[in-house]
């Protein structure tokens, strides 16, 4: 199962974070309305973590330009970027967001179905992402897509017995369900990540998949 960090800034809490094996991937917010926005290059980017840059309706060369910049692995999209939007970053791996509150909200995945790597699913809300708020996960049983796809929107440290959970609900998507991704619910202060609380969290999870 992927673990993805997202919503990293200070150079040293990188170096924290980059050290933690259970994670895989490590996001930064190129959005600049949001409370972790990246204004600036840090001094430090992850070593060992897949690099995840976070783009919300971006001019296209201006994307390209960060990944380059920033040696990104990974493009994840939160805005309503088009199916031939994706399509011309094919020299990275993308992530296409949609916030989901009903079944019906599953529908808007289906064009991007064959285009976009993964998918992540986060809570709606007043923000198009790092609202601390989860969505009945239960909806995600009317998935029938066959784009892997990451959960998010408000995990936290007590989540981790749910996330196992997940691995034996009776109609939840497995074959799909890719990875998790957590954002505010580790943070001490926004884009500073709590390691230890981090730590905890995934010796539980990590163990049980």
């Amino acid at each position: 199962m992927i673990v993805k960090v997202c919503g990293m800034r200070d150079p040293d809490n990188i170096r924290e974070i980059d050290a933690i094996q259970a994670i895989d991937w490590m996001g930064f917010i190129f959005w600049p309305k949001s409370k972790r926005y990246v204004s600036e290059y840090p001094t430090d980017m992850p070593i060992y973590k897949k690099r995840v840059g976070v783009f919300v309706d971006e001019d296209i060369e201006q994307v390209k330009r960060i990944a380059k910049e920033y040696a990104l692995d990974i493009i994840q999209l939160h805005g309503h970027e088009s199916p031939n939007y994706l399509r011309q970053l094919r020299q990275w791996k993308v992530v296409k967001a949609f916030n989901i509150a009903t079944p019906s909200d599953l529908e808007s995945t289906k064009p991007y179905e064959g285009i976009a790597d993964y998918f992540l699913f986060d809570t709606k809300g007043k923000s198009v992402g790092g609202n601390g708020e989860k969505f009945d996960w239960s909806v995600l049983n009317s998935y029938e897509g066959k784009t892997p796809f990451l959960l998010s929107g408000g995990i936290g440290p007590d989540d981790a017995e749910r996330i196992n959970a997940l691995f034996t609900l009776d109609g939840f998507p497995i074959d799909q369900f890719a990875g998790i991704d957590l954002n505010s619910g580790f943070e001490t202060a926004p884009a500073m990540k709590d390691p230890q609380s981090l730590k905890d969290f995934l010796r539980i999870v990590k163990s049980s998949n």
